[in-house]
C-alpha cells in the first residue's frame, strides 16, 4: 500500500501503482455520456491517466485544465481524467471550462479500476475515493511512467509524465 498524506495527515491506499515496465491492468470506466469504455477502446493509442479524488477540488480541477492545454500537442495520445465523481459532475465541469482535449471517466459503478491500479484510499476522509496519481501507458499497454502524489493537495509532475512519451 502507498502511504500518502491529506493535509499532512497520513492515509493509505489499497496497494501500489502498476510498476514501470509492467503490463497495465485492463479497465472499464463510465464516460460523461454514461457509456462504458474499456482499455480495449484505446488500443494503439498512448494513454495518460490523470487520476484524482474529485473534480470539485482545486488541485483536481487544475490538473484537468493543465492536461487539457498540453494534450493538444501530443501525437497518438489520449489523456483520460479519472475519478469516482458522477459522470454528470465531470460533464458539467468540462462544459463550463471549455475542456475539449481530454476525456473524462468515472469509476463510480464498481470501483474496480481504483482497486486494480492500487490507488483507492482505504483510510482517511477520502476513504473509497481515488488517490491523485499519474500513469502513462504506451500503445502496447506497457506502463512507461507512474507517479503517486505524496500529498494529495499537490499537483502532479506534468513534465515528467509527458517526458515519458518522448
Amino acid at each position: 500500500m502507498a502511504n500518502v498524506t491529506l493535509g499532512g495527515t497520513p492515509v493509505e491506499t489499497i496497494g501500489n501503482l502498476p510498476e514501470v515496465g509492467s503490463k497495465a491492468p485492463g479497465f472499464k470506466l463510465t464516460g460523461t455520456d454514461l457509456a462504458d469504455k474499456s482499455n480495449n477502446d484505446f488500443d494503439g493509442s498512448r494513454l495518460v491517466l490523470n487520476i484524482f479524488p474529485s473534480v470539485d477540488t482545486g488541485t483536481c480541477a487544475q490538473s484537468i485544465r493543465t492536461f487539457n492545454e498540453k494534450a493538444s500537442e501530443l501525437e497518438n495520445t489520449k489523456v483520460l481524467c479519472i475519478s469516482k465523481d458522477l459522470p454528470f459532475a465531470m460533464a458539467r465541469f468540462c462544459g463550463a471550462e471549455g475542456i475539449e482535449n481530454v476525456e473524462s471517466f468515472s469509476d463510480y459503478k464498481t470501483g474496480e479500476f481504483g482497486d486494480d491500479y492500487g490507488l483507492t484510499f482505504t483510510t482517511g476522509a477520502f476513504e473509497t475515493l481515488l488517490s491523485r496519481c499519474i500513469v502513462v501507458i504506451d500503445a502496447n499497454g506497457t506502463v512507461l511512467h507512474n507517479e503517486q502524489i505524496s500529498e494529495i493537495a499537490d499537483e502532479p509532475n506534468y513534465d515528467a509524465a509527458l517526458d515519458a512519451l518522448k
